[in-house]
């Protein structure tokens, strides 16, 4: 089963999208309420995915982003922000990040779930 873990400052957020994901299979969930608190965890469980909300208080996404990557270049980044200007995506993209969620557009979440459990990057349990 695969490990998810959600970084938003929003708790309905993290709420929201981790009932969206367990409606669509079965994940081991993890949460974190800041950048900071998201690096600690990604360090200490690996997680097979993240997904990054950019505006979080103490370290932002962007900054999450980077530090997730120095640790593990190959970490899959699904960014997830209302913050979806396009200088943000670029950005995001360029430190790694494998895709871009402008909220509350998560149909989208779902659709690249699929593609990284079709691509074997990703495990799912039904």
């Amino acid at each position: 089963m695969s490990t998810i873990l959600i970084a938003d400052d929003s708790k309905f957020m993290r709420v929201h999208i981790k009932h969206l994901l367990l409606e669509h299979g079965s994940y081991d969930i993890i949460e974190a309420a800041d950048g900071k608190q998201a690096i600690n965890l990604y360090k200490r469980l690996q997680p097979d995915l993240v997904v990054l909300d950019i505006t979080m208080p103490h370290v932002d996404g962007l900054a999450t982003l980077k530090e997730i990557m120095n640790i593990d270049d190959s970490a899959t980044v699904v960014m997830c922000s209302s913050m979806g200007t396009q200088s943000n995506i670029t950005e995001s993209l360029q430190l790694g990040a494998c895709d871009f969620i402008i909220k509350p557009h998560f149909d989208r979440l779902i659709d690249i779930l699929n593609n990284l459990v079709t691509n074997n990057k990703l495990k799912r349990s039904e």
